[in-house]
Parts: C-alpha cells; structure tokens; sequence
C-alpha cells in the first residue's frame, strides 16, 4: 500500500468522443434516463453534457473546440462503469423493454468498494457501458 496522499477524492465527468451528439443524447436518456445540458465552455465554444446524480458525462464531437481535450480523441473507446440508482433488476427490465441489447449479465463483478453484479452495453458509437449494483454482505 502506497504510503503517498491521494489527491483526488471522486469523479466529477468523464468525456465522450461520439459521432452524433444528439443521437447519443437521446440514447442516454432513453436507456439511463440521463438529463441533458447545453452549456459554453471557456472560449465561449457551444458544449453538451448528460447529467446523473452528481456527475456527468461531457460529450464531443471530432468538431468540437476546446484547448483542452485528449490528444488523441477516439470513437468508441470509453469502458466505464455507472452505479445504480435502482435495483439491477429494474434497469434490466427497462434496458429489455427499450430493446437495448446486453454484451453480458447480470454477472459478477468488482468495484471501488466490493462486489459488483453487472450489466453491460453499448451505446451508439460502441462504449461498452457498465452499469451496477453493490452486493449487500
């Protein structure tokens, strides 16, 4: 174990490359229920964001301008996983009835803070998205 501080306390957002905004937009609403923002950013440059709980994902396109971004911006390389807010059979029920096909799961996992059960999916531009519950001791 690392005897050095740690600096960082959570995630505040992630940021996605995608093709189209706002078919990504939609389709995190429809399968999360994600809420939608439009805001500028520092040069005034139009941004878009989906928010959940006290996060958000930043969304991009190869358009977008911003002085900072990843060097080396890529479609469809995110991998990340999201906690629940609902119990995973719920989500799972949901994710079938808007037709939202599964990679895997419900399968065992584990997360920052124990055992995960999770399920996995991909969004427009193929980000594998994994959303889970913690499983109680």
């Amino acid at each position: 174990m690392s005897t050095r501080p740690c600096f960082a306390a959570r995630i505040d957002h992630l940021v996605l490359t995608v093709t189209n905004i706002e078919a990504t937009t939609q389709f995190y609403e429809r399968a999360l229920g994600m809420t939608r923002e439009f805001f500028r950013g520092p040069e005034g440059q139009p941004r878009h964001a989906l928010l959940f709980g006290n996060q958000k994902i930043n969304l991009q396109d190869a358009a977008t301008e911003t002085p900072t971004k990843a060097r080396v911006p890529t479609l469809g390389s995110g991998d990340f996983c999201l906690i629940s807010a609902v119990p995973i059979a719920q989500v799972l029920a949901h994710l079938n009835a808007e037709g939202i096909a599964l990679e895997a799961g419900p399968v065992p996992r584990r997360g920052a803070l124990g055992p995960l059960n999770s399920l996995y999916f991909r969004d427009p531009d193929g980000n594998l998205v994994e959303i889970a519950e913690y499983v109680q001791a």
